[in-house]
């Protein structure tokens, strides 16, 4: 083990949707601690941007356009990031989606279905194919790695409006720990990272600067930190479960919401 814990230098990761949000969250907490890093994204100039941005931390970044709901695509792009890294270390299925709240009632099929093609079918090719990567290298003599899934608190507790998006990480939950269970013979960990209500470019977007200030004031009454997250408080939780600090840790479900889901 590596007497810095937290030095990721020589070690490779994989972020998807890590051009932006917590995606790119992800990353900078990777990159901080001397990682290597592949982002997926679909946008071409924030794919340049945050490569730009990632690679003042040292290390080297590349950037690739992966829609993750093909599986032929994601496929082809772990082994890409394999050919011209050398090597994959960590895979964040952090890639998702959101839509307006529905209650169940009026909750469409196709919206059901759309966002569980993002979160759900193309997490499930992210883990899939990242872990076939992890078993061949762990086969080759290397040591596994680490998988890490994005959820939200909705995998613990009902929210109004959002049985599509709790149905999407509750089903990614059981599936990390179906791989946690599998994979633990190879040494490849998977855990969870269950946030709570986080600011992000896209929660401003679809909400609008005003009405995100007013859900920030609501939900820190009820917070014991007494604040919403930010993409910054994702980078510590990514550097460590990247790095030989969590050399034992995985099945695991780790809150990252100021200690929210303790007063429910």
């Amino acid at each position: 083990m590596n007497n810095n814990l937290f030095n990721l230098q020589g070690k490779v990761a994989l972020v998807t949707g890590g051009n932006g949000g917590l995606g790119l969250g992800f990353a900078r907490g990777i990159a901080k601690c001397g990682g290597d890093l592949v982002i997926w994204g679909r946008d071409s100039e924030k794919n340049a941007a945050a490569v730009a941005e990632l690679s003042t931390f040292g290390g080297r970044v590349q950037a690739k356009i992966v829609d993750v709901t093909d599986d032929a695509a994601v496929a082809d792009g772990m082994q890409s990031a394999v050919d011209i890294m050398g090597r994959l270390d960590c895979v964040v299925a952090n890639a998702g989606m959101t839509m307006p709240n529905r209650s169940l009632l009026d909750l469409t099929t196709e919206d059901y279905l759309a966002l569980l093609e993002v979160n759900q079918h193309g997490g499930f090719f992210t883990l899939r194919e990242a872990a076939r990567q992890m078993v061949k290298r762990v086969e080759a003599g290397s040591p596994g790695g680490s998988l890490i899934v994005c959820g939200s608190l909705s995998v613990f507790c009902g929210a109004q409006g959002m049985a599509h998006y709790g149905a999407s990480k509750s089903a990614m939950a059981a599936m990390m720990k179906t791989a946690a269970v599998e994979l633990g013979q190879y040494g490849i960990r998977a855990n969870m990272v269950a946030l709570g209500l986080v600011n992000t470019e896209l929660l401003r977007h679809e909400l609008g600067t005003d009405m995100v200030t007013f859900i920030e004031s609501e939900y820190a009454k009820g917070t014991p930190l007494q604040r919403v997250g930010s993409v910054e408080d994702v980078e510590g939780i990514a550097a460590y479960l990247a790095s030989d600090c969590s050399a034992y840790h995985s099945g695991d479900i780790i809150l990252i919401d100021g200690g929210r889901l303790a007063t429910i």
